[in-house]
């Protein structure tokens, strides 16, 4: 019985290992693959590598947005019929199924929405090199006195030329440029992220590239490209805490009871001294973000725990579920899926001691204003809540109102606009009334008409991704949500602030329909802030793309406000 034992543990020993050698000829390597996304036709590598440990590691490169960026991957597992892997940074993860007739992996790649992904050896099919073009060429598009900045970036390497386009004004970055050619000074190209053709001429010095730009659903226009003498440098931000900071810092996780595949990474910054300090608990926008709210090249979240821990108030800022180092399901989760997040890192609070048990708030941004007073009405332990452009109205009001003001941004005629406007008012109805997911599905196939989707500028491969979009379970619970209803519940001190320029959560309707749902409440500050933007920055216009633009990440003024009002009503540290 003990040799027969022994044999099985030989048999088994040679099978892990013949088992382990085949995983490892099979992914180790260079994969190329495409997915196609609201930006475009994205073209991946990925590096597959055997580890010290036996275990595998690589990294990915998105070669049409960042050529040479290779961006780490991690959990990376693979057998001879399996590969997967993880890329926290981005919030992304790959699972592929190696499929022999094909001979590549087979699967989907998800960051916020799934993308079916194949990847195959080698490197990806070569793309025509065009002559004479590399660099940063920068364009205005007049639309009815609307003036849109567009920036086009052009690469040649070994694939060949690879570009990019920009609309900053619309908050747009990377989307791919396709079917780029030039015939001598004839220069054509196509972006498909926008259903945009261009054809133009470049100029005798070959520095000016003036043509014809078509959208579909809009009147042709004139643009002049420029190329720029010298590429533009990252924007500096003074505003960025430099170590070693005046305070500690420590980098933790904590589970949500309440979602057993939720554990949350955080960064938790304390003042000096014992305590027990007043503690705020910042909670991001919409999308997956990471704990410092990155976008734009800005870390708003970052330059508010740094002023609100400098004046003796302790910040816990976690990356969203799902997202950079935070575990779970991002795709699937809803608002109030982030709201037991929130109160998640309550309770991980209530158990350290250098912080003030009566004295714990929510401080939320965008969505982050709406998922503090979620989390807030049920949580006896929440103390305060502050709204940074959180909505105070119906979220198709808020929705309808962005559309609006994307289709001026865009030079829209007034009558194009209003039937955009029409089309998504009728989305939002559907969405909020569907029984179930397959009937609303269907119900906003049926409305997304040819012609439907010629008024939208919409292919077939953004109609899909409209669909899945509108019709997920977070877009469900944020049309059916209703502010007042819940701010009603809300007992604690809250303070609500926004820009007079934002123009994702427009400040008068919001404010009065946070006055009135907060009228009830003994103790709500709601204030209007004159020059600040959606991001509460001092901007010109408040549009998207003066976001980048902007040097300072969050006015002082601002932060100054928040610790003020925290500080004034749990000041016994201070005192």
């Amino acid at each position: 019985m003990k040799k027969l034992c022994r044999l099985l543990c030989i048999v088994a020993g040679l099978s892990t290992a013949h088992w382990a050698a085949a995983a490892q000829e099979r992914a180790v390597g260079q994969w190329n693959g495409q997915i196609e996304t609201p930006v475009g036709k994205l073209t991946l590598l990925v590096n597959i590598r055997e580890s010290a440990n036996a275990g595998f590691s690589g990294d990915l490169e998105s070669i049409d947005q960042a050529p040479g960026q290779k961006i780490p991957l991690a959990a990376v597992a693979a057998t001879p019929a399996k590969l997967t892997f993880e890329i926290p940074s981005i919030g992304a993860s790959y699972d592929g199924s190696w499929q022999e007739a094909q001979h590549a992996w087979v699967g989907v790649f998800k960051q916020g929405i799934a993308f079916p992904l194949s990847l195959r050896a080698g490197d990806p099919p070569a793309r025509p090199g065009v002559a004479g073009m590399d660099g940063q060429w920068r364009g205005t598009l007049l639309r009815d006195n609307a003036r849109l900045r567009l920036i086009l970036h052009f690469a040649t390497g070994q694939g060949g030329t690879r570009a990019t386009l920009d609309s900053p004004d619309l908050g747009a970055f990377g989307l791919a440029v396709e079917r780029l050619e030039r015939n001598g000074n004839t220069v054509q190209f196509e972006v498909p992220a926008a259903n945009v053709i261009f054809n133009g001429k470049l100029n005798d010095t070959q520095q000016q590239l003036q043509g014809r730009w078509t959208r579909q659903g809009l009147p042709p226009a004139t643009v002049m490209f420029v190329h720029d003498a010298v590429e533009a440098k990252p924007q500096a931000r003074s505003q960025l805490p430099l170590k070693p900071a005046a305070y500690r810092s420590e980098e933790l996780r904590f589970p949500n009871p309440a979602a057993a595949d939720v554990v949350l990474a955080a960064t938790l910054t304390l003042p000096e001294g014992p305590g027990p300090f007043p503690a705020s608990i910042l909670i991001t926008g919409s999308g997956p973000q990471d704990r410092d709210e990155t976008i734009y090249g800005h870390k708003p979240f970052a330059v508010l725990a740094d002023a609100l821990t400098r004046r003796g108030i302790a910040v816990l800022r976690c990356d969203d579920r799902g997202y950079a180092e935070s575990s779970g399901n991002f795709d699937q989760a809803t608002s109030a899926d982030f709201a037991s997040d929130a109160n998640a890192a309550v309770a991980y609070l209530m158990h350290r001691p250098e912080i003030d048990h009566h004295a714990i708030g929510f401080i939320g941004h965008s969505e982050g204003g709406m998922v503090g007073p979620i989390a807030a009405a049920d949580n006896p332990s929440v103390a305060f809540v502050v709204m940074l452009a959180g909505p105070g109205t119906g979220l198709e009001r808020v929705l309808l109102s962005q559309h609006r003001e994307a289709a001026h941004a865009q030079g829209a005629t007034p009558a194009h606009a209003a039937k955009t406007e029409a089309i998504f008012g009728d989305i939002f109805h559907i969405v909020p009334t569907a029984t179930k997911r397959q009937d609303g599905a269907n119900r906003l196939n049926q409305l997304l008409t040819p012609e439907t989707m010629r008024v939208l500028g919409l292919n077939d491969v953004q109609r899909a991704q409209l669909v899945l979009r509108m019709n997920s379970a977070w877009m469900h619970y944020l049309l059916n949500y209703q502010p007042a209803a819940t701010l009603a519940r809300v007992q604690v001190p809250v303070l609500a602030l926004n820009g007079t320029i934002d123009r994702q959560v427009p400040v008068t309707e919001n404010l009065a329909g946070l006055r009135a749902a907060l009228a009830g409440n003994p103790d709500a500050t709601i204030l209007e802030l004159p020059g600040l933007n959606h991001m509460f920055q001092p901007a010109v216009t408040g549009a998207m793309g003066e976001y980048a633009q902007i040097e300072e990440t969050f006015a002082p003024q601002a932060m100054d406000i928040i610790a003020n009002w925290v500080l004034g009503r749990f000041s016994r540290v201070a005192q």
